[in-house]
């Protein structure tokens, strides 16, 4: 069964932990970053060239 998650975590924490963890694991649907501490963030994406394979 694979999880859907939302990662919790400041600055930048959250995307490292998305990197070295979560990435291309087919077990956990990561389907929400927090952001409200990145100042300017409204609007932007996670770029996909990171993103992974899934």
């Amino acid at each position: 069964m694979r999880r859907n998650v939302v990662i919790i975590g400041a600055a930048g924490r959250d995307f490292h932990n998305f990197n070295t963890f979560f990435r291309d694991k087919e077990e956990y649907n990561v389907v929400a970053f927090t952001a409200a501490q990145i100042p300017d963030i409204d609007g932007r994406k996670y770029p996909a060239e990171l993103a992974g394979k899934l």
